[in-house]
């Protein structure tokens, strides 16, 4: 009977959750968002902000960021923390990608 009432309730949560058929996004930020936050770090040293190589690498680094970030709905964090075998197959689907479609000639 648990069992029931745990996916019942899952269910539930997934589908009042904002993140609905959106579970999982890439973040998006720019440079400039990670100039705002180093400015609001207290004692960061700001002046050096308007040199070249500075905005090359704030550039560099939002773009680093955003392709090994993601932003995740909390019920699917969720559920792939307490399910370890489906967090596998999660990476396992992952790691095949494509592969289905290739013909083997």
């Amino acid at each position: 009977m648990d069992d029931i009432l745990g996916e019942a309730q899952s269910i539930i949560q997934c589908k009042e959750c904002p993140w609905y058929k959106s579970c999982i996004l890439p973040m998006r930020f720019t440079a400039d968002d990670l100039r705002r936050q180093m400015q609001q770090t207290p004692g960061m040293d700001t002046s050096q902000m308007t040199d070249v190589n500075m905005q090359n690498m704030l550039a560099n680094m939002a773009t680093a960021a955003q392709n090994t970030l993601l932003e995740g709905c909390p019920v699917l964090i969720e559920r792939l923390r307490s399910n370890p075998a489906l967090a596998q197959r999660v990476k396992e689907l992952m790691h095949n990608w494509g592969k289905e479609n290739e013909n083997p000639d």
